[in-house]
């Protein structure tokens, strides 16, 4: 298969950061390169963009340093590697990168390249960070999570062939969404008015079997809880093309939290803020407001135990969230009332209830931030 114009250019950084490892070596100095930090210390939020990213604070990566050679020559390893697995035009995960990589050194010395994964997994974040690339352009891949129903056609690259996708006849399954949302693969005749992201995939699958997305003429996702990079990366394209973006999740910190990764990033993907993070997402609900709307929730309220309070008041430290007096509230009733409650309880007075709710605060444009 011809090489995309992508992976290109991702072949050629890893060959650059190669040849200039080689030439410091030929030129008697020790290899070495720099790599932001991203360490928490060294995470902003950015106020002007919305999002999490990294700060300037730097790492430098030198061969001749004890400390530090062992991870060089690893994330050296890992480099060749990837470079491999482009030029042959194949995907494996992390998990398959570690296997790859866990062999002897030599005959002589009784070590490994690596032990244990935990070791290989930061030294690719640290090729991420430095050659401005991401994961999925090394051609390593996570596991698939979240499905999607709506009126858009995906084209597919892949085994040699274009493979045409209608998402709109995915039948009660959905299209299954990959880890890489960007190579290779094309988002076309995206024909919706909004995007809603739904928490958990039995809720989606309520909203689906309603065709919801059809009546409503949205792009239905469902992460199946926290969102993976592929999720994230896919309603940032979409919010792109002009898609307002909504997300329905639980009234609790983990579903609220949820919500804070797509809008803002993550704290440990900081690095990729600008790819994965869609600030123009605003939250319909549920929230403990909604409980004084809607008579018949009263009765559904769930006991938040000590891990739920203690995560809400966690979120109540973060600039990114406190700095919004809803949020703020939302989060000082869970506290005060040590009670949460599910999306799951809006079926209580007939299961097309949720249609009824989203359409309603769509309409109403009744939001959180």
């Amino acid at each position: 298969m011809k090489e995309s114009k992508k992976e290109g250019d991702t072949k050629k950084k890893l060959e650059e950061f190669g040849e200039g490892v080689l030439q410091e070596i030929e030129k008697g100095k020790g290899p070495k390169f720099v790599t932001l930090s991203r360490s928490r210390s060294n995470v902003r939020y950015d106020e002007k963009k919305g999002i999490l990213s990294l700060g300037g604070n730097s790492e430098e990566r030198n061969f001749v340093n004890v400390g530090q050679a062992k991870r060089f020559m690893q994330t050296m390893a890992i480099a060749s590697k990837c470079h491999k697995f482009i030029s042959e035009n194949l995907h494996t995960t992390i998990r398959g990168l570690f296997y790859q990589l866990k062999y002897s050194l030599g005959e002589d010395i009784d070590e490994n390249i690596f032990n244990e994964q935990a070791e290989s997994n930061p030294l690719v974040e640290d090729l991420e960070v430095s050659l401005g690339v991401k994961r999925e352009d090394l051609n390593l891949n996570a596991n698939r999570k979240g499905v999607l129903a709506g009126n858009m056609r995906v084209i597919d690259h892949f085994g040699g062939e274009r493979i045409e996708i209608d998402t709109s006849k995915q039948g009660r399954s959905g299209w299954a969404i990959p880890s890489d949302v960007d190579n290779e693969i094309e988002f076309v005749d995206v024909k919706a008015k909004f995007v809603l992201v739904v928490e958990k995939d039995a809720v989606w699958q309520r909203l689906n079997e309603d065709g919801f997305w059809k009546k409503e003429n949205c792009i239905l996702i469902t992460p199946q809880g926290q969102a993976s990079r592929g999720i994230r990366r896919l309603i940032r394209k979409l919010a792109d093309m002009g898609l307002p973006v909504y997300v329905f999740n639980d009234a609790d910190a983990w579903g609220w939290y949820i919500y804070w990764t797509i809008k803002t990033g993550s704290m440990n993907l900081a690095y990729i803020g600008n790819e994965i993070a869609t600030p123009e997402a605003r939250f319909i609900g549920v929230t403990m407001k909604d409980i004084e709307n809607y008579d018949f929730l009263k009765k559904l309220v769930m006991k938040a135990n000590e891990v739920d309070i203690k995560r809400a008041q966690e979120m109540l430290q973060y600039p990114w969230i406190n700095r919004h007096k809803e949020w703020v509230a939302e989060l000082q009733k869970v506290i005060k009332t040590k009670t949460k409650l599910e999306q799951d309880t809006l079926q209580a007075p007939k299961l097309t209830f949720i249609d009824d709710y989203i359409r309603e605060k769509v309409k109403k444009k009744d939001f959180l931030p």
